[in-house]
């Protein structure tokens, strides 16, 4: 059973910055990836950022060049840093642990970005 503890979301100006955290607890070695998303009201829930086990990467065309995932292994936690951050970028983020049978979900972190 894995466990995923979401922080660092908060009330941010346009072209600010944020740094995301997923605090993953409980059997983690299986998990082959780590992924962020988001949901805005009314929205659908999509993929943000997203690392696998060996390290790879990839983005929504909407945050390229802008956030960055990345891990600590060690800590079995996953990071989002997102820079130049706009309105649009306002959600709810949810960290999403995968493993080969099962996936799990974080409770949400709201980051909202206004003047």
């Amino acid at each position: 059973q894995v466990q995923l503890v979401e922080s660092g979301g908060g009330l941010v100006q346009p072209g600010g910055s944020l740094r995301l955290s997923c605090a993953a607890s409980g059997s983690i070695f299986s998990l082959y990836a780590m992924a962020w998303y988001r949901q805005a009201p009314g929205k659908q829930r999509e993929l943000v950022a997203r690392i696998t086990s060996a390290g790879s990467t990839n983005y929504a065309d909407s945050v390229k060049g802008r956030f960055t995932i990345s891990r600590d292994i060690a800590k079995g936690t996953v990071y989002l840093q997102m820079n130049s951050l706009k309105p649009e970028d306002t959600a709810v983020y949810y960290c999403n642990a995968q493993e080969i049978t099962r996936e799990h979900w974080g409770q949400g972190t709201q980051v909202t970005v206004s003047p």
